[in-house]
């Protein structure tokens, strides 16, 4: 496992993981960026995402006025999950309900990089349908490894169970591991509703980039629910 020296601040603060904002439908922010980062996580896996070519621009219909909807989400879901274990990874950790900064359109991950943060806007504990989606630091510049340090070492058939506040387990199973290019990571899929319910766990990687403090991509992994 490789660490990276840290020589001073990150840019950004440890505490917020931005991305493009996602609730009835699909609300734009800002670009899906990374937690403010000192180590580097396990070797890389897998390939990054397709990025578009240099100097592109989205396709339009003529005539047709794109539109960023940047309001935020409606009323929070009531039924959080309490806990995350991952048993591969030796992980038990907290979960809290986090939403976004009206400021800045970021997801508010956790202070605290022993803990993670389910999206609360999105599909909830007992979720029957979507995603439900919970983000966690792989390291911070100041408290070191963080919850999902080691989150690009899962495999498929890996074990992941949430726990609910009255003590309910859910226990998920791992079907995907991803990694995408920043700009290229497709929310539309991660935050979706619909469809099958399953568990997706966000967190940076890929190389760093010592000039700016940051991880070029977002590792993504999804893990369906064992019946």
């Amino acid at each position: 496992m490789s660490t990276r020296a840290y020589d001073g601040p990150s840019r950004r603060s440890p505490g917020r993981v931005p991305f493009l904002l996602l609730a009835a439908g699909l609300a734009l922010a800002t670009a899906f960026g990374v937690v403010a980062c000192r180590s580097g996580p396990p070797d890389d896996f897998g390939s990054p995402g397709v990025s578009p070519p240099a100097g592109s621009a989205p396709s339009a219909v003529a005539g047709s006025v794109p539109i960023d909807d940047g309001r935020l989400p409606g009323p929070a879901a009531a039924d959080p999950p309490a806990r995350l274990r991952i048993p591969a990874l030796r992980l038990d950790a907290a979960v809290d309900a986090v939403g976004i900064d009206a400021a800045t359109g970021d997801f508010a991950v956790p202070p605290r990089v022993d803990r993670v943060g389910w999206y609360r806007f999105g599909p909830g504990f007992a979720a029957t349908a979507g995603s439900i989606v919970v983000a966690g630091h792989v390291d911070s510049a100041t408290a070191g490894e963080g919850a999902f340090f080691r989150l690009g070492d899962l495999d498929k058939g890996d074990e992941v169970t949430l726990t609910g506040a009255d003590g309910r387990r859910r226990t998920f199973e791992v079907v995907a591991r991803e990694r995408y290019r920043k700009t290229a990571i497709p929310l539309a899929k991660y935050f979706a509703r619909d469809g099958a319910v399953r568990l997706t766990l966000i967190t940076c990687g890929g190389p760093f980039d010592e000039a700016t403090r940051h991880y070029r991509d977002n590792v993504v992994v999804t893990a369906a629910l064992r019946r």
